[in-house]
């Protein structure tokens, strides 16, 4: 038996993550967790085997995050990323956390029962736009961390806006406003001469800012 834990903070998608799991004997769901924080405290009480892992998250930590420190916890879990999100640079750094799967939130049922048994067995399942081959090349590269014109605080917004987090959001999780968020990323796009969000997240690319040491 596979015990699973679920993570997302929609409680109607965690529901009907569970309902189409436990339609295969082979998996047993043990938890839920609405945020990354409380993931932590769960795959830590309830010892999952995989946890299923959500990433934008807006209240809590956010999915990378919590991967990370439930790999620092325990090695032996896997972690499977759940998410709508197929950009280059969300697939990058789930590998960078050490998460074992990633699949799409647009996947079917059976698909999904596929990651599960491959991490389970101890196998990596990656199904996203980006090719297996440049996949590959990146779980075997050694991480690098170039330098940053950007404070603290500056890195935290990028970090939260390639995430997907929008300016109320980001001003709620780091108890400021929404005008001074919005100072932040204009200070952000003149220090680094960027025009676009494009531009940004490539930018976040080359400095690793979804790394959690930021």
């Amino acid at each position: 038996m596979i015990r699973v834990l679920l993570v997302d903070d929609h409680t109607m998608i965690r529901k009907g993550l569970r309902v189409l799991l436990e339609g295969y004997p082979k998996i047993k769901i043990v938890g839920e967790s609405p945020n990354g924080s409380d993931a932590i405290l769960k795959a830590n009480q309830l010892e999952p085997d995989v946890v299923l892992m959500d990433l934008s998250m807006p209240h809590g930590l956010d999915g990378f995050s919590a991967s990370g420190e439930i790999r620092k916890l325990n090695r032996s879990v896997k972690i499977v990323i759940l998410t709508m999100h197929d950009e280059e640079i969300f697939v990058q750094q789930a590998i960078a956390v050490g998460a074992h799967g990633y699949i799409l939130k647009n996947s079917h049922g059976e698909l999904l029962f596929q990651a599960i048994m491959s991490v389970y067995q101890g196998k990596h399942f990656y199904k996203t736009s980006v090719s297996q081959e440049i996949i590959r090349k990146w779980m075997k590269a050694e991480p690098t961390k170039l330098p940053s014109v950007l404070t603290v605080r500056e890195k935290e917004i990028v970090r939260l806006i390639v995430l997907g987090y929008t300016n109320k959001e980001i001003a709620d999780k780091l108890s400021i406003s929404v005008k001074t968020v919005e100072n932040h990323k204009t200070n952000i796009m003149q220090k680094l001469k960027l025009d676009s969000k494009h531009e940004l997240i490539q930018y976040a690319i080359k400095n690793k800012y979804l790394d959690l040491a930021l």
